[in-house]
């Protein structure tokens, strides 16, 4: 369970690249298929029935609500699944009425958003023309309000992004996710059982890759495997993605094998040739590459060293075989960057493999997705982009790379243009002064709509601290030139790094204060550092002033490792402060004020003065 307006590019990569070596390659969505199949009125069905069989102890007021209002669930459910994929726009004026969706417990929030009595609550949002969006809106509530009662009546995982999380991330023992495995099927697990064998029986494989990008995606891909070793004993499974790069690299545990058979590690397109070569009798299994088996009841690690297939050879992804059309759109957040995410299809794409800069200390630099770097040609980019659109014909693009190279982001702007090649992109950059106002406002002309990059701390002590290779002033005049492009800006702020005091947090949220009282960034997201044991923060920990904290034994997952900061300082208590303050300043409140207003404990004064990224932007010149 990844998203739901579009497609995991992992797949589309991969078949791509295995049609282009002569191998037939299907794909199948099964995290879309579930929730189409469970948000539908065969779907509803079963969830009342699994309401309905809870006691009176079990109740919670969603499951009461989802009862009593069940029959306008069921007869509004399919039109709004049709709205959210764009196949009935004029059911927003309905939606918008406030009288045709059954309301539950998470349209309250709406109240919270301040309006007189009589007055139009979302009118700050969406106006009075906003019509597509604000029904978009409401319909994300209703089923959001949904996701509510499968949680309360079926399974307590559920999440329509994380789904079983915490049984994979970070876990050391493979137990959690045993006994899950071999506790009784409920209404999710038979759902997707079903749809499993209907992608088994329609495609009839004899090898089925599992693709595992993120930890809410372990549980389910599990359950798939299960039931094809049940029912397709003679089908080979190999499970990779993100998740397993990341977490599994010292994997022990042969039980994961009762569920796949192989398990390959990095880019996959280097270990499937392998791995296919050997199932055909042409590699022996010590010839695999980046790939752990089960022999004799223990895993092994198989690695022949090859070259890996050059980012130019990797052929173009392709969407044949999954349902552009049944993705849904949807607008949970009201920030114009974090919609990007959820609302629209987006063709994903990546410009180069791995990162240019790879020194970001808090990075998993260590890992092939970030070391390898490798390029491709403008011309071949290009080329990439017109056959996905005139395969899809549909003509957004996110390119999805950890941080896109500005020489190449130059070029490739170039080459749109001199093709008259017509798109609209967005993606993730360092905010480095290669990004002059010249060539922030080419990449504007060749398509971009919006950019996001790491500050993470606001603080040049700390950003020298994490390598970052930028300064706040830097950033700041680079963040100034997108915007005065017409380009959305989007900055991702991180706080309790090591040594990360208490006036180093007032501190940032000066800066990210005058960044948005200068119209440099419209939008930004605060999260909490984790160290990880692939970063240099994990990899020496004494250059960073920590102590790391002993991992768990444990012959699973392993990744995020705790660690002891001598600062002292309490990071939940700073982090409400900055989310607070970051929420205001994005609906352009308190963006002139004391940014201490936003803590609920006594802090320091901002060290930075208040004209200082003021200054910093006069003299960019």
């Amino acid at each position: 369970m990844t998203q739901l307006n579009t497609p995991y590019p992992s797949t589309a990569y991969l078949t791509g690249f295995l049609r282009s070596r002569g191998l037939h390659c299907e794909q199948r969505d099964l995290a879309l298929a579930l929730v189409l199949a469970l948000f539908s009125r065969e779907g509803l069905q079963g969830m009342r029935t699994a309401v309905e069989a809870l006691d009176r102890q079990q109740q919670t007021a969603q499951t009461r609500s989802f009862a009593e209002q069940f029959p306008a669930y069921e007869a509004t459910i399919e039109r709004v699944i049709g709205f959210l994929q764009g196949r009935d726009p004029t059911l927003a004026h309905r939606i918008n009425t406030r009288q045709f969706l059954p309301e539950g417990a998470r349209f309250a929030a709406i109240d919270h958003y301040l309006a007189d009595e009589g007055e139009d609550p979302l009118a700050w949002a969406f106006g009075a023309l906003g019509l597509q969006d604000r029904a978009r809106h409401l319909a994300t509530l209703y089923l959001n309000d949904l996701a509510d009662v499968l949680r309360d009546a079926v399974d307590p995982r559920f999440e329509f992004v994380r789904y079983a999380e915490s049984l994979a991330t970070a876990q050391p023992h493979f137990d959690p996710l045993a006994q899950a495995l071999a506790a009784a099927p409920n209404l999710i697990d038979r759902t997707l059982q079903d749809l499993t064998l209907a992608a088994m029986d329609e495609v009839k494989p004899d090898v089925v890759l599992l693709s595992v990008p993120f930890p809410g995606a372990v549980y389910a891909a599990l359950r798939m495997g299960q039931t094809i070793k049940a029912h397709r004993p003679g089908v080979t499974l190999i499970l990779g993605g993100g998740f397993v790069n990341t977490e599994l690299r010292e994997l022990s545990e042969p039980r994961l094998f009762d569920y796949v058979d192989f398990v390959t590690m990095d880019g996959g397109e280097r270990p499937l040739l392998a791995l296919l070569e050997h199932l055909a009798g042409q590699r022996s299994a010590q010839r695999l590459v980046r790939t752990f088996v089960r022999e004799d009841g223990e895993v092994r690690w198989r690695h022949l060293a090859e070259p890996d297939i050059p980012f130019e050879d990797v052929g173009t992804p392709t969407w044949d075989g999954l349902p552009i059309d049944r993705y849904l759109s949807l607008l949970d957040m009201l920030n114009p960057m974090n919609r990007l995410w959820s609302d629209g299809r987006w063709n994903k794409l990546t410009v180069a493999h791995g990162c240019y800069w790879k020194k970001c200390s808090f990075c998993d630099v260590s890992l092939d997705y970030i070391s390898r770097y490798e390029g491709a040609t403008a011309a071949t980019l290009v080329d990439r982009i017109e056959a996905i659109v005139k395969e899809t014909g549909q003509t957004g693009f996110h390119f999805v790379d950890e941080a896109a190279p500005p020489k190449s982001l130059k070029a490739l702007a170039a080459e749109l243009q001199a093709r008259g090649t017509a798109i609209s992109w967005w993606g993730n950059v360092r905010f480095e002064k290669t990004f002059t106002p010249e060539l922030c406002q080419q990449l504007a002309d060749s398509g971009c709509i919006a950019i996001s990059g790491g500050l993470e701390v606001a603080s040049d002590r700390l950003l020298k601290l994490m390598n970052k290779g930028v300064s706040v002033e830097q950033v700041a005049r680079v963040t100034k030139a997108f915007a005065e492009a017409g380009v959305l800006v989007h900055a991702y702020l991180m706080y309790g790094f090591p040594t990360q005091t208490v006036q180093d947090t007032v501190d940032a949220l000066e800066y990210v204060r005058q960044l948005f009282e200068n119209g440099c960034i419209h939008s930004g997201f605060f999260h909490r550092f984790a160290c990880t044991v692939h970063s240099p923060v994990g990899l020496n920990p004494e250059q960073f002033g920590v102590q790391l904290l002993p991992l768990p034994e444990g012959r699973f997952a392993k990744n995020d490792v705790g660690f002891v900061d001598p600062t002292g300082t309490d990071h939940d208590a700073m982090g409400r402060a900055l989310k607070k303050g970051l929420y205001n300043f994005m609906h352009g409140i308190g963006v002139d004020e004391d940014v201490r207003r936003w803590f609920d404990v006594r802090v320091p004064k901002p060290t930075v003065k208040r004209g200082h990224i003021a200054r910093a932007l006069a003299q960019r010149d």
